[in-house]
């Protein structure tokens, strides 16, 4: 029977898999914004500044609302607190988190590298799973809040209402279909948007203001209720600083700002190692959107408190979620007010496209390192689909509901801020800067307890949190149990010594004998090749080399692997290699040996005494067990001719 060729994948296979590639072995992500700019061929500082903003500013079209219902008559004055936290807190945090991470990689990459093993891992996993929180809650909260001003339009009410949740999953589904088709620079796009929700917001605050200086009996009747509420000036303050979590949705947009770094322009001089210009104008970049954050919440949460009345911002009322646009239709207009509305449906929904934009990019930085996605998850679409499931099973579950989603948003962003502060904390002691390692203790402190505030009065935050790490570390296992058996190593690197043992042995049987180092006296390597030549069958005068393997960090997936020779008490050669993994270390040297000298290499083993499943676990978790049929394991895999496969003696 002739041989069939075999099939071409699929038009939908091939699409969906589009871009999908080996980088994640050389380190590097798939992904919109995955690739930065090229040297000095970034943007200016304040137009990616409009790329975070969409998220950040973009919160102006709830916030004001949220802080109504949670601190009612005292918003104006818990919002002047948050406002504080976030210049004297978060700014200084993330001005120092620009200066650690100046690829992007956020506080998640500072607090990687402080943490080894498998300990390390896991709580990156743990950081990932609040990430994802708060990404993916800022696509289906931003997607309510949109349809919230959609259905609530006063042109539009009639037909719309009690459809939000219909209207949310199609704008969740249109952002998915967007990144199915292809994501382009958005850079564009987002100074466009931010400008005009910037000026229309202008135009609401200014005008809101006025209506207050005009009624002046508005800022009596809101001081009197006041102080009949809440007695004097201390419980005032004291009860902000309680409500104070609650308002934490105004602190989003820090760790994007982070993220998107590499696409600011640096200086002509700047390197990749030392990239003084791009951290000096992302520095700008986070305490201009800083401020202009600051000025707005603090001019919105006033004019909303004094002219919206308290009934409107509950769930039936018509400022729910949308307090701005309430003021913009009742002082400005219906024209105005529904221009409002499109420029606030817009940036909301282009919030969500920024939030996709950075799972899409922070995934792929650290899962397929760890071993723990497959490969599809190295091409955007399929994630693409995944992602967009997940917001729809979180949009049916809070049924499109923007305050219910508020504590699990906020949990996520104070998680990421909260783990942002503790390692700045930890870099600045490292380098001896005591005044500025106490300042950052004191602020992570400050945003660890209202990380704590808002998990005890908002659980579900935590509890949405939860089912995505959980969600993430079970499948990142279940990954890297799947992929347990491929070759791990990315590059092999000799030294003279090493190459030179390779070249004498090319001109005879290459013979390799799997040793586990022990004293390495001469009575050890003497003994060894005596119980291998006997277990083998195999004459006095074959000659053999030694490989053993230290394990480093079994945690790790991928690695360059080094090889060094020496020759030890006048007459036994070794190599010696450092890896996480033994088999892999091994199954590499020999396929790097029959590349190298065009001959096939021969390895003996000792079977490993034990229990196979226990040995299985041992070289799961820790680099080594049943070395001898997993480095076969490892070596079917990577070469599928036979004829061509290294051998592999056991006995």
């Amino acid at each position: 029977m002739a041989a069939t060729e075999p099939r071409s994948p699929g038009r939908l296979r091939t699409w969906m898999l589009e871009g999908l590639s080996d980088m994640g072995r050389q380190g590097g992500h798939t992904g919109p914004h995955a690739v930065p700019e090229p040297p000095h061929k970034g943007q200016l500082w304040y137009r990616v500044m409009c790329l975070t903003g969409v998220d950040y500013f973009s919160t102006l079209g709830y916030q004001p609302g949220i802080a109504a219902l949670a601190a009612g008559l005292l918003s104006p004055i818990a919002t002047i607190v948050l406002v504080i936290v976030t210049l004297a807190g978060a700014l200084p945090v993330y001005r120092r988190v620009a200066e650690e991470s100046s690829r992007g990689q956020g506080s998640i990459a500072m607090l990687e590298r402080l943490l080894t093993f498998w300990q390390g891992k896991l709580f990156v996993l743990t950081l990932l799973g609040f990430a994802a929180t708060d990404f993916l809650i800022t696509i289906t909260l931003s997607a309510a809040d949109a349809s919230t001003h959609l259905v609530e339009n006063p042109h539009l009410t009639g037909y719309l209402h009690g459809h939000q949740l219909v209207i949310t999953l199609f704008l969740v589904a249109l952002l998915g279909a967007v990144f199915l088709k292809g994501f382009l620079e958005a850079i564009g796009v987002a100074v466009a948007l931010v400008g005009v929700y910037l000026a229309l917001n202008v135009v609401v605050v200014v005008s809101g203001l006025w209506q207050v200086v005009s009624a002046a009996h508005l800022v009596t009747d809101w001081t009197g209720a006041l102080t009949a509420e809440h007695g004097n000036v201390f419980v005032m303050v004291g009860l902000a600083l309680i409500v104070f979590p609650k308002l934490a949705l105004g602190l989003s947009g820090f760790e994007t700002g982070v993220a998107v770094m590499p696409h600011v322009r640096g200086d002509e001089d700047d390197t990749e190692e030392h990239p003084r210009g791009r951290i000096r104008d992302t520095k700008k970049l986070l305490t201009t959107a800083a401020l202009i954050m600051s000025a707005f919440l603090i001019t919105t949460s006033f004019i909303t408190t004094v002219l919206i009345p308290e009934k409107e911002f509950k769930s039936d009322g018509q400022a729910n979620g949308r307090a701005l646009a309430y003021l913009a239709h009742q002082y400005l207009g219906g024209a105005f007010g529904s221009v409002y509305d499109i420029s606030t449906i817009s940036i909301l929904w282009f919030a969500g496209a920024s939030a996709m934009a950075g799972l899409l990019n922070l995934m792929p930085r650290y899962l397929p390192r760890y071993g723990m996605a497959p490969h599809w998850a190295r091409a955007v679409r399929p994630m693409v689909i995944v992602f967009i499931l997940i917001a729809f099973l979180v949009t049916w579950i809070f049924d499109a509901d923007v305050d219910a989603q508020g504590g699990a948003y906020a949990t996520g962003v104070l998680v990421l801020i909260s783990s942002a502060a503790v390692a700045v904390t930890i870099a600045a002691h490292k380098a001896g800067q005591r005044l500025r390692t106490a300042a950052f203790a004191l602020v992570a402190t400050v945003f660890l307890y209202t990380t704590v505030v808002n998990v005890i009065e908002r659980p579900d935050g935590v509890k949405i949190g939860a089912c995505f790490i959980v969600g993430i570390i079970l499948v990142s296992l279940a990954s890297r149990l799947a992929r347990a058996f491929e070759l791990r190593v990315t590059s092999v690197t000799t030294d003279d010594m090493a190459e030179r043992f390779i070249r004498d042995m090319s001109h005879r049987r290459i013979r390799f004998i799997a040793n586990e180092p022990d004293r390495r006296d001469k009575a050890e390597y003497r003994d060894k090749i005596e119980q291998i030549r006997a277990d083998n069958d195999l004459p006095e005068q074959e000659d053999f080399v030694f490989a053993e393997v230290t394990v480093t960090d079994p945690s790790e997936f991928e690695a360059s692997l080094s090889i060094r020779g020496e020759v030890l008490h006048e007459r036994y050669r070794v190599l010696t290699l450092e890896s996480s993994s033994v088999p892999n270390a091994l199954a590499a040297l020999l396929l790097h040996v029959r590349d190298v000298t065009g001959c096939t290499p021969h390895m003996y083993f000792e079977w490993t005494e034990g229990n196979p499943f226990a040995n299985f676990l041992r070289f799961f978790l820790f680099g080594h067990g049943e070395v001898a049929p997993v480095t076969r394991e490892v070596l079917r895999e990577a070469e599928p001719d036979r004829t061509r496969r290294p051998r592999v003696h056991t006995a």
